[in-house]
């Protein structure tokens, strides 16, 4: 492994101003405008390039420092932003200090219209969730002007900057270094406007007003985003938040639904055949004999059906005892009590009534 202290000539608890002052120094020798068509001065500049690449990154130096390596870490690292750090203090600026160095610029010339992203909240109905559905929205988005084509001027009004002469920068040297900077006539696009677009006014792009039908997949959630290209600002993306509006029987765990159902005293005690409903429509459940309040049952595949696996109904029974007994209810309920061998008081039925209400 290189050592990158000793390529810097620091020592190992070089401050990040020592780092900067011996990276500086190196780097007026070894640049390639200082020694042009020396293939060793440039890869001795590489080089040094990488080792403050490293030595100025706290992860990378503390991984370097104790394993001496940085594997597990990009080894890519940006010559022009590190010029852009290191000397930027010097000229004032943040430019493109030796942007062309090695064939290539750190920031490419990009379009004055930028693409944005338009966040809107949607809330949807339990079941239209569960099964998806179609929504139609209404957003307010800027599109590029169809009369221009984004160029904010019309036919023929379009023109050479005269400052930087079509290149979207203009330059000039310190010494040795060449320097860039982004064109502040043109903003960097190498043309200024001689004629407004009559339908833009030269925005380069118009808002309009208008319905967007939106395909709400089976299985969404409350709280989850939809993505959808390309209808932003300008051709940024959508985001749809949903939110999910309660239902007054099902609630829902990920793919499975949750359902309590009353069930009378007979039908847990001797078992019974009822009807429960799902998303799908009412099934048939069966109880068995002696089911007791707050026992469940699963319904295999009534859950959401979305993606590779389905979901189940989780049923969940509650014995519910009658509010009000005729004589005759009364009647019985004693002789099941007695046949039990209980000994029944007079307030028998107020204190069930009390305990299970």
């Amino acid at each position: 492994m290189k050592d990158y202290y000793a390529i810097l000539g620091v020592s190992r608890d070089a401050t990040e101003e020592d780092l900067k002052r011996a990276y500086r120094r190196l780097a007026m020798k070894y640049h390639p405008d200082r020694n042009p068509g020396d293939r060793e001065a440039e890869e001795k500049f590489k080089e040094i390039s990488e080792a403050y690449a490293v030595l100025s990154d706290p992860q990378k130096r503390a991984q370097y420092d104790r394993f001496g390596t940085t594997e597990g870490f990009s080894t890519d690292f940006d010559i022009g932003d590190i010029f852009s750090r290191v000397f930027g203090d010097f000229f004032g600026h943040e430019e493109d200090i030796f942007g062309d160095f090695f064939g290539h610029r750190r920031k490419q010339r990009e379009s004055h219209i930028r693409k944005e992203d338009i966040r809107v909240h949607l809330t949807i109905d339990f079941m239209e969730a569960c099964f998806g559905t179609k929504k139609k929205i209404r957003v307010r988005r800027s599109e590029i002007c169809s009369h221009c084509g984004g160029t904010g001027a019309e036919i023929g009004g379009i023109a050479t900057c005269p400052l930087c002469g079509g290149t979207g920068e203009v330059s000039y040297t310190a010494g040795f270094m060449s320097i860039r900077r982004t064109c502040q006539r043109c903003g960097g696009t190498g043309e200024i406007i001689t004629k407004k677009c009559k339908e833009c006014k030269g925005k380069g792009f118009i808002y309009t007003d208008g319905e967007l039908s939106v395909h709400i997949p089976a299985g969404v959630n409350d709280g989850d985003v939809l993505r959808v290209r390309g209808k932003g600002n300008n051709g940024g993306d959508l985001y749809i938040h949903i939110g999910v509006k309660p239902h007054k029987l099902f609630k829902r765990d990920g793919k499975n639904i949750h359902i309590k159902i009353p069930i009378s005293f007979v039908q847990a005690a001797l078992g019974a055949e009822i009807e429960v409903p799902t998303i799908y429509g009412e099934e048939k459940l069966t109880i068995p004999p002696g089911t007791q309040n707050g026992e469940t049952f699963v319904l295999r595949g009534r859950g959401i059906n979305a993606g590779s696996v389905v979901g189940n109904e989780v049923v969940e029974v509650f014995v519910e005892v009658p509010r009000k007994l005729n004589k005759e209810q009364k009647r019985l309920l004693i002789e099941f009590a007695n046949a039990g061998g209980n000994d029944v008081s007079k307030d028998f039925i107020s204190r069930i009534k009390n305990l299970l209400s």
